[in-house]
């Protein structure tokens, strides 16, 4: 999933932060999670800090309640991303979310799209022309593709003749994906051969981050 996520034993367990107030942590655990409910996207810690007037290490203990309570077989899961906390569907049930919600799903993207989207994550901030001259096709289709599906945006214009459009990976590209940050990104080639290689795009998505990659092949 998305992102780290902080899976902690499970509330029910038993299992809690040690040495933590058990009542004040509680209850500020119960008020970040019901914030996190409310908003429905991101918050870094340092907001529930300054609106919440508690310290770091309160915050932070308290928020490992909330990993504690959502996780395991939980239905929700708060995941981590760009120092940001969210919750997010747990993965073990996505098939049965898309079954009822009909989301768009990674199989739903083409080749050509996820071939776009490597590139445009590893070379961002990048023109729709450097794509094209990587690639070697025309990529206006699936850039439009990716930015509806808010995995692409556009970040600004390159400071030469005619300024043309910039393209970015988005935070929803992150948790698409599963990962924490851009520094999470497996090696381009590997990622490109691992593309390359589907054969039916519909039947086989492409998973960005594979935790079992070679590190040194960065």
């Amino acid at each position: 999933m998305a992102t780290e996520l902080l899976t902690l034993p499970t509330a029910n367990s038993g299992s809690k932060p040690k040495n933590a107030p058990r009542g004040r942590v509680q209850e500020l655990a119960s008020q970040m999670a019901a914030i996190l409910f409310a908003c429905g996207e991101g918050l870094p810690l340092e907001v529930f800090c300054q609106k919440l007037g508690v310290s770091k290490k309160e915050a932070e203990t308290a928020m490992e309640f909330v990993a504690a309570e959502y996780s395991g077989d939980c239905g929700i899961h708060l995941i981590k991303y760009r120092n940001q906390y969210q919750f997010s569907t747990n993965p073990a049930y996505a098939n049965e979310v898309a079954l009822v919600l009909n989301p768009l799903r990674e199989r739903n993207l083409t080749r050509a799209a996820l071939e776009t989207l490597a590139v445009v994550a590893y070379k961002q901030p990048v023109t729709r022309l450097e794509i094209d001259q990587i690639r070697g096709v025309g990529s206006d289709y699936a850039l439009q593709i990716l930015t509806q599906s808010n995995l692409v945006e556009i970040v600004g214009r390159k400071e030469v003749l005619g300024r043309p459009l910039l393209y970015g990976t988005t935070d929803g590209f992150l948790k698409r994906f599963g990962l924490t940050d851009l520094n999470n990104l497996p090696n381009y080639e590997a990622l490109l051969d691992q593309i390359k290689t589907i054969h039916d795009a519909e039947a086989n998505p492409v998973n960005l981050y594979d935790s079992n990659r070679d590190q040194s092949a960065q």
